[in-house]
């Protein structure tokens, strides 16, 4: 099951682990912050990271009960895209389906738009 706006959407798992880290913040964040930067040998990696201060203009996202901040350089990239917690013996952390995404790299690190 899944929660979605027309730009993002987030599985009941991710939406979950999100909030357990945001419980166990000490310093209470605002969300936060999906983002892309060039990184990995596809061009475009993901990223994740607590929001304290939102910039003035970034895209928030409120879905599934958690409330997400994407700059206007990422956007582009992460509109569309489904993000999804997995925890199985081999590998664990955020996954992303991205309809954006023209080929990605042989370990899934980074993609190519």
């Amino acid at each position: 099951m899944t929660a979605q706006t027309a730009e993002f959407e987030i599985t009941e798992k991710a939406a979950a682990h999100v909030k357990a880290l945001m419980a166990r913040r000490e310093t209470p964040a605002a969300g936060i912050r999906l983002y892309t930067k060039a990184a990995g040998c596809s061009g475009l990696m993901y990223q994740v990271d607590y929001v304290d201060e939102p910039n003035a203009d970034d895209a928030v996202i409120d879905v599934a009960g958690v409330r997400l901040f994407i700059d206007q350089q990422s956007l582009p990239y992460l509109k569309g895209a489904r993000m999804d917690w997995k925890d199985d013996r081999f590998e664990t952390g955020f996954v992303f389906e991205n309809p954006n995404a023209k080929a990605m790299c042989g370990c899934g690190e980074s993609f190519m738009v």
